[in-house]
């Protein structure tokens, strides 16, 4: 038996998009904030310091008048205690009933040779009273500072949601095809249309 019909599907055709969804971190810069305090550096020094006194020196070989003052009034008053001392005893000698002529003994004190010891003095006879205080030195050291500040920014989410896209590019469908030969009706009319179709081609 001759086919007489052919059938076609056409598939369905179709693209799937599919985005997937995202989580997107937005952060702003951060910043450094730095900060120098300068150091310092501090020197104290003091020096020796030498103090020199030569008043009693200068007044051993040239007094000043206050000086002189004061050593001649010493020097009148040991010279009145001595002459007290020998007015007492010349007067001791005098009342002493036991000592012939006792002026003559009197005079012979008077008129001896002084005796004792004697040498050379140097001037002046005393030196300069020295005083020192000692030296000092202190040495103050800072060094730089350095401070920072951190500022951290805070960073946004965003967030992306994803999608899915179905597109369809092609239909589905079915074509029918008749493949067979002409059916008449009449069918006896077939036989006239088949012998014309005969001569056409002759």
């Amino acid at each position: 038996m001759e086919q007489l019909i052919q059938i076609k599907t056409i598939p369905l055709k179709y693209e799937l998009r599919i985005q997937k969804a995202e989580l997107r971190y937005k952060g702003s810069k951060s910043e450094v904030v730095m900060n120098r305090d300068k150091g310092s550096l501090e020197i104290n020094s003091k020096p020796i310091k030498v103090n020199i006194d030569t008043y009693e020196a200068r007044n051993s070989i040239c007094p000043t008048t206050m000086e002189s003052v004061r050593q001649a009034a010493a020097a009148g008053l040991k010279a009145a205690s001595d002459a007290t001392a020998t007015y007492a005893e010349e007067a001791a000698l005098l009342l002493d009933p036991k000592v012939p002529n006792p002026l003559d003994q009197i005079i012979r004190q008077r008129a001896q040779m002084p005796t004792g010891e004697f040498g050379l003095a140097f001037l002046p006879t005393t030196g300069p009273d020295l005083e020192w205080s000692a030296p000092d030195l202190n040495i103050k050291y800072q060094m730089d500072k350095l401070s920072f500040d951190i500022k951290v920014a805070k960073g946004d989410f965003e967030f992306i949601p994803g999608s899915v896209e179905f597109l369809i590019t092609q239909m589905p469908d079915v074509e029918i095809e008749y493949i067979g030969k002409p059916l008449y009706v009449p069918p006896s009319a077939g036989e006239m249309f088949e012998h014309t179709a005969i001569d056409v081609l002759a």
